[in-house]
């Protein structure tokens, strides 16, 4: 079983590099100056996003390699390609499980004694199209800030009605700062080593990035959206074609992933038909309807 593994990881790893090789270096460097249409391979290059997540995910709950420190290490490379800290990404998903449909953590959901649909508005679309990637590698920028300045974000932010002041006080722990600071460090000089073989061509990176932003952003909460409040293991299972499903390692079928979040994506198909599980929705369905917006809380049922 664990040869398995590694060797699945040790492919899928691979290819996934090797997209990012290509995009980030071969692309510019040599492909562009002998022929700017090359750009083009950009537009599928984003898509693989998808699966560059999927397998970041693997690393943040430690199923990528059984070897631990492997495991780290080979997703800070994956998350530095995808262009943000594995430190951050890996605290705020692991949030994500303990509160995810709690007061701290219901993207969509808002309580109209407090503030406007409007309002809400303001905020829930801006993440909805891009929005919550654009913070993930802005903030790189966080490296700069010293530890005190990390205590003094942790109060500021502290919220129960976020899970942010949370995350600040992770990343902020001593060992995990310093690893965030050069997670940080590497994605910066990986991105602005690429704009500069970009040249005149930069904008196609910075289109290609956006992409990725909508993408990650639009898929996020496509899974808990409309689901019932106040239970953190509420998900759900998104339809797509099985070619599709193997595409995304499976991040598809997430509410078995919710219940058991220790599988490896190829065990989660057995999973569904072991438990009899149900699927809720299509997954172009689920992430289309997020577009009516923010839900008032009386609308969801609670536990």
């Amino acid at each position: 079983m664990a040869a398995r593994q590694t060797l699945i990881s040790g492919v899928l790893t691979t290819a996934a590099a090797g997209t990012l090789v290509l995009q980030l270096l071969i692309l510019p460097v040599w492909l562009l100056p002998a022929d700017p249409r090359w750009g083009w391979l950009l537009v599928p290059l984003a898509l693989t996003t998808v699966p560059l997540w999927s397998l970041i995910h693997e690393g943040i709950h430690g199923t990528l390699l059984r070897d631990r420190t492997w495991n780290d290490r080979l997703a800070r490379v994956l998350a530095t390609g995808y262009g943000a800290p594995f430190s951050l990404l890996k605290a705020g998903h692991l949030l994500h499980h303990r509160y995810s449909r709690t007061r701290r953590e219901r993207t969509e959901v808002y309580d109209p004694e407090v503030t406007t649909w409007l309002a809400a508005a303001r905020g829930y679309y801006p993440r909805l199209l891009g929005g919550l990637y654009v913070l993930e590698a802005a903030s790189v920028v966080l490296a700069a800030v010293p530890a005190a300045g990390w205590r003094w974000l942790v109060r500021r932010t502290d919220s129960l009605d976020s899970v942010t002041g949370l995350l600040f006080e992770r990343v902020s722990k001593r060992d995990t700062l310093r690893r965030f600071r050069v997670e940080a460090l590497a994605v910066v000089v990986t991105y602005a080593g690429s704009a500069v073989g970009y040249g005149r061509h930069a904008w196609m990176l910075a289109v290609a990035v956006g992409g990725r932003a909508l993408l990650v952003s639009l898929a996020d909460n496509a899974y808990h959206y409309r689901t019932e409040l106040e239970r953190p293991l509420e998900a759900m299972n998104l339809r797509m074609p099985r070619p599709l499903e193997l595409f995304v390692l499976a991040f598809n079928l997430h509410s078995v992933h919710h219940r058991h979040p220790g599988l490896h994506w190829y065990e989660l198909r057995g999973a569904f038909h072991a438990e009899a599980d149900e699927w809720h929705l299509g997954w172009g369905t689920a992430v289309v309807r997020q577009l009516r917006g923010p839900i008032p809380e009386s609308a969801l049922h609670r536990r």
